[in-house]
């Protein structure tokens, strides 16, 4: 493991821990960013640390009597930990809307953390409306005015404009390493692969963009074997699956080559327009990124997710699609038939995993995984023959 590496791990694995060093060492706010939508690049315009929150390995214990059974794990995650003061350290909160479950969390942190400010902004679902700008440019100058208040001090369009070009560095390099597994030039684990985007998600953004100028000189230059059947992950839009999934799929004998992830493909697909004023490049980069990547709590006419997998899965060479369905997450469920349609249809194999944060029955999973590989393999050998 290279050095570069080691320090991404250790941040992406204790990602509080890390923005409380931050903090004592640069004397700066530290904002909690939730998925998906919400521009990092304003905070860090503001001075402050964005960190994107997330579900950690903990069960869910004193947090359970705050939240409902049927809600997902990340947000019974985020209220577990609230109650257990893993946020103290936060000086604020940007919230959006994308989801009812989301709602419910943000009432539960007011109320158990009723002096963290808590920057709820809506952000319309319909994309090609003709008003959609208009009203996406006010969400974002109003959370540029509730920062301004939140630090105490002015943000400049200079300072934006920085962190805009910043932040679009980072997304080419976690792409740059994409292009390279998928071209099967370096042998990147899903794992890791992982942790290279969630560490970004958590760390200063010029220390993350320093180490993976360190991490593609130390990166070994091979291959993976030719008898993996390679896949494509989809799914998880708002956290990272639990690694011991991507483990039992490429121990089954298959290869990662590319993922729609929000821990993954989904955070850095989309860069901002730096020839833009700062608030419309904001503006456009949400309205536009659902053309390149859909989102199920977004809508756009004639923009589908289940047409944008096959077309993903045939550009990467996937020989399969396995499809990571967070328990209780509408959104996803609500799309789901079109996805299996649309791949039953095209003969695609692909296979639905359930994930729950809490246990998992990892052998049984293991099997089925098998199960699924074998079969892509014979379709792939057929298709050959």
């Amino acid at each position: 493991m290279s050095p570069a590496f080691a320090s991404m791990k250790r941040a992406a694995e204790q990602p509080m821990q890390y923005a409380a060093d931050w903090k004592a060492r640069t004397g700066r706010k530290v904002v909690g960013l939730l998925p998906m939508h919400f521009p990092g690049e304003l905070a860090h315009a503001a001075g402050c640390l964005p960190v994107v929150l997330q579900d950690d390995a903990e069960p869910v214990t004193v947090g359970q009597a705050n939240v409902f059974n049927f809600y997902c794990g990340l947000n019974r995650s985020l209220i577990d930990q609230t109650m257990r003061g893993n946020f103290d350290g936060l000086d604020a909160i940007m919230f959006g809307d994308h989801c009812v479950q989301l709602l419910g969390t943000a009432d539960v942190i007011r109320a158990e953390r009723p002096s963290l400010p808590i920057l709820f902004n809506q952000l319309c679902t319909t994309l090609d409306a003709n008003w959609a700008l208009r009203e996406t440019l006010g969400t974002f100058e109003q959370l540029w005015k509730e920062l301004e208040d939140l630090t105490g001090h002015e943000i400049t369009t200079s300072s934006t404009l920085a962190s805009i070009r910043l932040f679009n560095r980072s997304r080419a390099q976690m792409r740059r390493l994409y292009e390279m597994r998928r071209r099967g030039e370096i042998a990147i684990s899903g794992r890791d692969m992982q942790t290279v985007v969630k560490s970004s998600m958590v760390m200063d953004r010029a220390e993350h963009v320093a180490l993976m100028d360190e991490l593609f000189a130390a990166l070994p230059r091979q291959v993976g074997s030719s008898s993996d059947i390679t896949v494509y992950l989809s799914g998880h839009m708002c956290h990272a699956p639990k690694p011991a999934i991507i483990d039992a799929i490429e121990e089954s004998g298959a290869r990662v080559v590319n993922d729609d992830l929000y821990v993954g493909w989904r955070f850095i697909h989309a860069d901002m327009d730096e020839s833009l004023p700062p608030i419309e490049a904001m503006a456009r980069w949400y309205l536009d990124k659902n053309r390149k990547l859909p989102c199920p709590t977004r809508t756009m006419q004639g923009i589908d997710w289940e047409d944008y997998l096959l077309g993903e899965v045939e550009r990467s060479q996937a020989r399969g699609l396995i499809v990571l369905m967070v328990k209780f997450c509408e959104p996803h469920m609500y799309f789901y038939p079109e996805i299996k349609e649309a791949f039953d249809r095209a003969g695609i194999p692909h296979l639905l995993i359930e994930t729950e944060h809490e246990e998992m029955p990892m052998e049984a999973l293991k099997t089925r995984i098998e199960t699924f590989v074998e079969i892509a393999k014979r379709r792939a050998d057929s298709k050959a023959a």
